[in-house]
């Protein structure tokens, strides 16, 4: 059958396939969709904490990542459920990344029993290991060594699982750091590290802490591929995952992955932010989201039009307001229930 001119149009103007960036050549529709969704789920979720929080619905703090939206999503994008994660006090996005229902961790913000740890780890303590996330942590890099203990395990046991540690630029500068890198590269564990590099260690720059230039750098010390990309494009962050998770189930051990992206908010819901300007800020927030980066190209690679886009929005904004209300009508603890989840039970 002849082509229409419009088809013809069409065909002259799409650009080929080995031109198109990474995940429109390695992923359908159906799934770049979901991780629009995901990303959107990441940042409603985070305002809508952000909003509970200044209600008084939401006691103690918060570390928001509201801007990093495409480095959680493109290092969990090339993961199976059975692959493994540990997160950081930032974690919320690394937890819905990994497949996590946003009613449950609401819940757990609020204290409720409902929550993924019966209201006892509030923001900075979120597991889920039916979705193999092993936890996240209020110690600076204290998930890297756990990370490498359950590659360790996965490669002893031949499960076949590959380990993510995520942390941010901070923890670079920590022994766990050094220590955990060594030891998994004289193994040749299953494990990728990925530093999200958002400029500030609290409220000191990485200039002002660390000596080398780039976090990667540090890799080749450790003999590992050491690689940095914009951490605000999905689809660098889940080619370098990509890669770094098949080098890792090939046997040839960890890799360092340093994303180079930038959060909105402060450290914490105290932090006032008076060591960035506020042109900094709006530079980031207006030239180089990673969420709008992604629906521009979704847009322009023929993917998605704006109406399917708002469909994905509007339908998040309903998941967060059902996952809210779940949320205030979730049981509370019983004080007769304080030394519940305590311990672990031996069989």
């Amino acid at each position: 059958m002849a082509k229409t001119a419009a088809a013809k149009r069409q065909a002259e103007t799409a650009p080929e396939a080995s031109n198109l960036p990474f995940i429109y050549r390695h992923y359908d529709k159906a799934q770049l969709m979901d991780a629009l969704r995901r990303m959107h789920l990441i940042r409603q979720f985070e305002e809508g904490a952000e909003d509970s929080y200044m209600r008084g619905l939401i006691h103690g703090t918060m570390h928001l990542s509201i801007g990093q939206e495409a480095s959680a999503m493109g290092i969990c994008l090339p993961l199976t459920n059975d692959d493994q994660i540990t997160s950081t006090h930032r974690g919320h996005g690394h937890c819905i990344a990994k497949g996590a229902d946003v009613k449950r961790m609401f819940a757990e913000f609020f204290g409720k029993t409902t929550g993924y740890c019966a209201g006892r780890g509030g923001s900075m303590h979120i597991a889920d290991v039916t979705t193999g996330n092993l936890g996240a942590n209020g110690i600076v890099g204290g998930g890297i060594p756990i990370a490498v203990g359950a590659a360790l395990t996965a490669k002893r046991l031949k499960t076949g699982k590959v380990v993510i540690s995520f942390f941010g630029d901070g923890a670079n500068n920590e022994g766990a750091f050094h220590e955990a890198l060594n030891m998994a590269s004289v193994w040749k564990l299953p494990v990728i590290f990925v530093c999200e590099n958002n400029g500030y260690g609290m409220s000191t720059s990485t200039e002002r802490s660390t000596a080398v230039a780039n976090i990667a750098d540090r890799a080749p010390a450790y003999s590992m591929p050491g690689v940095i990309v914009d951490g605000n494009v999905l689809s660098d962050v889940a080619e370098a995952s990509h890669n770094a998770v098949e080098r890792a189930r090939r046997g040839e051990g960890p890799s360092l992955i340093e994303c180079k992206t930038y959060r909105y908010r402060g450290h914490s819901k105290s932090d006032r932010n008076r060591y960035r300007s506020k042109d900094e800020i709006d530079d980031w927030m207006n030239n180089r989201d990673p969420i709008a980066r992604f629906e521009a190209q979704l847009q322009e690679f023929g993917m998605a039009d704006q109406a399917q886009i708002e469909a994905v929005r509007e339908a998040v904004r309903q998941e967060i307001a059902d996952g809210i209300e779940f949320a205030k009508q979730s049981p509370s603890p019983d004080i007769s229930d304080l030394a519940d989840y305590v311990y672990t039970e031996q069989a």
